[in-house]
């Protein structure tokens, strides 16, 4: 934990340093400005009427003034964070999502017979989660539940650490209505809160189908020869540990209750209500957080919370999101310096005259390798959404390049890089939870990352036509 924290400040001393880098270059980089207008509701740039105009530059003074910029401008963004904090705290303490997972966990513990249908079914539950409401962190429990299991049915600790971890960061990648990333990221496009939801529900579960397959191959491969495993020295050893020979006797000492039902219902009844009211009343983030806020109230009293429970669950899920809004904030404070210096648009002016004569196609997936290249340094999908949308959003005006795509091609370079760089803290802890080297993990998985980035690249092809 103590590394996975230091990671995190490293994150955030990284974001404030660009911020001042980028007030320094306020001195330097010559000022200017696009032309803009108004049309049905959104702020474009006009293409051509880049025009110079007279420095401002942003002293130290500007500079710590931003940060607190930051937090006003992201304050209706930061709202709805902490009150999605809320909501999957509070879940998480009624205790209904671990129940369903070891549920259907063990259902193939006890059913070998339809044993090649546990890789699958637990990486698609595992994705949803991550589509629907961000999980990531949260799977780093889950490890040391899935490792044994997957070990008792001829699988390795691979599989077992994958089934979460990769299964989770495949719906985020491609989520449909991640409020995280998609929310955040339509919301800085002016865009309706989750539309386009329509062709990321097919990028979702092509995406998952994809990697459940690959890690149903493997399995299947390395339960028939387990020397073919990358962890098959430690399994031997892990196995014996846990008295595993063939199978493993589980006692099911929990039950999904009526109270666990209704609290999924609940949720279910709440995503209804989100839908309807998005698309018939184009409900926004106030109206879309007052939403959640009630799903949260109601898995709380369907939960039997007791009401001090209930309460300290609503704010340890608030206190979960305080470090995302701060880096909101700090990843803002870079857009604020360079509007109020003058050289944001010096920086999509540039970027245009590289991508300008590029195809929308190619230009979309160009985006596409930029944004892979800054989650490097930037490990949080809220906070690199608000770094980089208020540049793509409009540099994909001015190329050809619509809203939605420019979206689809943030999710895609913020997430399928994850798995593999040394930056990103849940794929540390979950390495370490499993006792796998890091640069062994990256040597094995490079071939499924490859599938990953080609299959990005053709998917950003269809968006061009349909939005």
């Amino acid at each position: 934990m103590k590394k996975i924290l230091s990671k995190l400040c490293n994150t955030y001393c990284l974001v404030f340093v660009i911020m001042l880098a980028v007030a320094a270059l306020t001195y330097f980089m010559p000022a200017g400005q696009y032309e803009r207008i108004e049309k049905d509701g959104r702020t474009y740039a006009v293409a051509g009427s880049f025009h110079t105009v007279a420095p401002t530059p942003q002293g130290i003074g500007a500079a710590l003034q931003a940060p607190v910029k930051g937090f006003e401008q992201c304050a209706e963004i930061i709202a709805f964070i902490l009150v999605v904090g809320m909501l999957f705290t509070v879940i998480e303490r009624t205790g209904a999502v671990n129940t369903l997972i070891k549920k259907v966990s063990f259902f193939f513990a006890h059913h070998p017979k339809q044993r090649i249908l546990f890789i699958p079914t637990c990486m698609f539950l595992f994705s949803l989660c991550g589509a629907l409401f961000g999980m990531e962190e949260e799977t780093l429990i889950f490890i040391p539940i899935f490792i044994p299991l997957a070990l008792s049915l001829g699988y390795d600790t691979v599989v077992g650490m994958s089934i979460p971890f990769i299964g989770a960061f495949t719906g985020f990648s491609s989520a449909f209505v991640n409020p995280f990333t998609v929310g955040i990221a339509q919301t800085i496009a002016q865009l309706p809160m989750y539309s386009g939801w329509q062709y990321r529900l097919v990028v979702w579960f092509v995406f998952t189908s994809v990697v459940a397959g690959f890690f149903t191959w493997y399995g299947e491969k390395v339960r028939k020869h387990p020397s073919k495993s990358l962890t098959a020295k430690k399994d031997i050893v892990r196995r014996a540990e846990l008295n595993i020979v063939n199978d493993v006797v589980v006692d099911e000492t929990f039950r999904l209750t009526r109270a666990h039902k209704l609290v999924f219902l609940s949720f279910l009844a709440g995503m209804g209500i989100l839908f309807y009211g998005i698309i018939k009343y184009q409900w926004y983030m106030t109206e879309i957080a007052a939403v959640f806020l009630g799903v949260t109230l109601a898995a709380a009293y369907f939960g039997k919370l007791q009401l001090n429970e209930a309460t300290d669950a609503m704010i340890a899920g608030a206190q979960s999101m305080v470090g995302v809004c701060i880096l909101m904030a700090l990843a803002r404070s870079i857009v604020i310096v360079a509007t109020d210096g003058h050289i944001l648009d010096t920086f999509l002016h540039a970027m245009t005259t590289g991508l300008g004569h590029l195809h929308p196609i190619l230009a979309s997936q160009a985006m596409f390798g930029v944004q892979t290249i800054l989650n490097f340094f930037i490990a949080s999908g809220s906070g690199q959404a608000v770094l980089t949308m208020p540049i793509m959003i409009p540099l994909g005006d001015l190329v050809h390049v619509s809203r939605q795509t420019v979206i689809l091609a943030y999710q895609f370079g913020e997430g399928w890089g994850n798995p593999i760089i040394p930056t990103a803290p849940v794929t540390m802890g979950a390495l370490a939870l499993a006792g796998i080297t890091y640069t062994a993990w990256v040597k094995w998985f490079l071939k499924l990352e490859i599938i990953l980035v080609v299959l990005s690249l053709l998917l950003l092809i269809p968006a061009y036509y349909i939005w």
